[in-house]
């Protein structure tokens, strides 16, 4: 899949239709970054959420346990996303192969297309550079892009 053109609707859609387990890597407690908001619409829309965040004394967010790594996680995981560099993405996509997720998705500003390629080749759908909170809503509302400001 060519990840530097849009993603159809039916795609992403197909995507967030499937999943039911999420485990976010780089999920965070602080509750003004955007880790924590998507962390907690995904959730209030009915995903099992696994935060997954290695910091030392960090056992939950929002009273949902905390994994340090993707290998510790005790039960099975449909998609990884991910909140971390670009350049983290190669390692955390071999985690995800390793754990037999379906899905990777790398957050807004989140690419690497090599990775993508590796997670490709394993059998796991890729999405780069968008976020699944917006992406559940999109269906819902149109900008109205044309609009002066």
């Amino acid at each position: 899949m060519d990840h530097t053109q849009p993603y159809s609707d039916d795609y992403l859609q197909g995507i967030l239709k499937s999943v039911k387990t999420i485990a976010m890597v780089g999920a965070s407690p602080d509750k003004t970054k955007f880790s924590y908001g998507v962390l907690r619409v995904l959730h209030e829309t009915g995903y099992d959420m696994i935060p997954v965040n290695p910091r030392a004394g960090l056992t939950e967010i929002r009273g949902i346990k905390v994994y340090p790594s993707l290998a510790a996680i005790d039960r099975p995981v449909d998609m990884v996303e991910v909140f971390r560099r670009p350049e983290d993405l190669m390692g955390i996509t071999r985690e995800a192969i390793a754990i037999g997720a379906k899905v990777l998705w790398g957050q807004i500003g989140v690419v690497d297309h090599e990775a993508a390629k590796v997670a490709e080749d394993a059998g796991l759908q890729v999405v780069m550079d968008r976020c699944p909170k917006i992406e559940l809503f999109r269906p819902f509302w149109k900008p109205k892009l044309h609009l002066g400001i």
